[in-house]
């Protein structure tokens, strides 16, 4: 799964809208609804420092590391363990 952004929660718990965000730290509500729906590929520090300053929170609220799940059988040779 990677990287999974969690900022819909944060807006939540700080009772904000997307808009309101969005107005604040100078992006389109396009991008914003964009970057919380993980359909991004990157986001710049400085837009990253812009949100976690108007939501009062750090990146790692933000952000979160997801472990991929384990590769399906796929029929090849896997060397076990004796």
């Amino acid at each position: 799964m990677g990287i999974v952004v969690t900022l819909d929660v944060m807006l939540a718990r700080r009772k904000m809208r997307s808009r309101e965000l969005a107005r604040q730290i100078g992006i389109t509500e396009q991008n914003l609804s964009l970057l919380k729906s993980g359909k991004v590929k990157g986001v710049r520090f400085e837009t990253l420092a812009a949100i976690c300053a108007a939501l009062d929170c750090q990146p790692g609220d933000l952000l979160v590391h997801e472990d991929d799940p384990a590769p399906a059988a796929s029929g090849q040779f896997s060397p076990t363990a004796p």
